[in-house]
């Protein structure tokens, strides 16, 4: 008797949307693009949810998804080692975003996580989020974004340089930003340049590097190998680059840092040595965070509007997900150049 109490249950209880998506290892949102016919489903991923569908016997009922439609939508935040002030810049834009789209917010940390973790954490996400923002370097991972991309969620990367077809993306132009903030300390009169590279695993480290030659080959300047030094967008790592640099007996009169944070600690070297800047030594960064502002004097820099970036990619976000369009957007914001007290001319001789 409660064998068979049981099986009517069963049978009078409808399938969900959230069982087909589990079965299928999608979100909710992907299911009811494919039973809505919406475009913009990668065929692989259509073809699972069908067979969810079929085997789990689901028919869409249609004042649940008028209910589900009207109910909070989830996006996820996702970042891992940002430096403290690009972090907080992230923060403030994202959930000023999401709270005038009214959805809620899910922010997760994977710090320290391998390439396999993050395919496993991609594919967790992905069943409990209808869109997602990736900011650097996870914007990045061709490992994420497929597993992202493959499960039907939407995805909007935040300063990414690298061109993808299938996601979004909000940046600035970092080659036109760094060859400006360049031909300002070239107009003042530089010409021995020492440079911090950012990270190697984002390509806004390159492009950064490319604008910075670019501008001193325009003005006939050469560029010592020796006054390129590596970066990991860390103070750390600045702080090691910096020593490099203005240990030498020749050292350079300007040093371009590839972020704010490692040209802080650039700027902290020269003081430990004994340099004046921008007096002895000229120091620029990038982003524009509080870290720009927290040393003395405070650093030149390129504003990258993060926060806005972050707002942007929300905005993005939703249109995609609200009017199932999937159709990547790529949209440049400007920069600025920001002059503080951390640069003047070369000292003489």
């Amino acid at each position: 008797m409660a064998t068979a109490r049981k099986s009517a249950r069963r049978k009078g209880e409808a399938t969900t949307i959230d069982e087909v998506a589990r079965l299928a290892g999608v979100s909710p949102m992907t299911v009811s693009r494919v039973v809505n016919g919406k475009v913009h489903v990668r065929e692989s991923t259509r073809e699972r949810v069908m067979r969810a569908v079929k085997q789990l016997g689901y028919t869409p009922n249609l004042a649940a998804s008028s209910l589900a439609a009207a109910q909070t939508t989830r996006i996820a935040l996702v970042y891992t080692n940002p430096s403290e002030g690009y972090l907080r810049q992230l923060l403030v834009g994202a959930l000023r975003g999401s709270a005038r789209a009214a959805v809620q917010l899910v922010v997760d940390a994977w710090d320290e996580v391998d390439p396999e973790a993050e395919r496993e954490a991609a594919r967790v996400l992905a069943r409990s989020v209808a869109g997602v923002i990736l900011p650097p370097p996870l914007c990045e991972s061709p490992t994420v974004v497929a597993e992202l991309v493959e499960a039907g969620v939407p995805v909007v990367a935040i300063a990414s340089g690298r061109e993808e077809s299938d996601i979004s993306r909000v940046r600035v132009d970092d080659f036109l930003a760094s060859r400006e903030i360049t031909r300002h300390l070239i107009a003042l009169g530089h010409r021995q340049f020492g440079f911090i590279q950012g990270h190697p695993n984002q390509t806004a480290s390159a492009r950064r590097f490319e604008g910075f030659r670019a501008a001193l080959e325009e003005a006939g300047i050469g560029l010592e190998p020796a006054w390129v030094q590596p970066g990991e967008f860390t103070y750390r790592s600045g702080l090691k680059a910096a020593e490099k640099l203005l240990g030498r007996k020749h050292r350079p009169s300007a040093i371009f840092a590839s972020n704010d944070d490692m040209a802080a600690a650039a700027i902290s070297v020269a003081h430990r040595r004994g340099l004046d800047v921008p007096r002895d030594l000229s120091v620029v960064g990038f982003d524009d965070t509080s870290a720009a502002t927290n040393v003395w004097p405070e650093l030149t820099t390129v504003r990258q509007p993060i926060a806005a970036m972050a707002d942007t990619a929300v905005d993005i976000l939703m249109r995609g997900i609200r009017r199932q369009d999937a159709t990547p957007v790529d949209k440049v914001l400007a920069h600025t150049l920001v002059k503080r007290g951390s640069v003047a001319k070369p000292p003489a001789g």
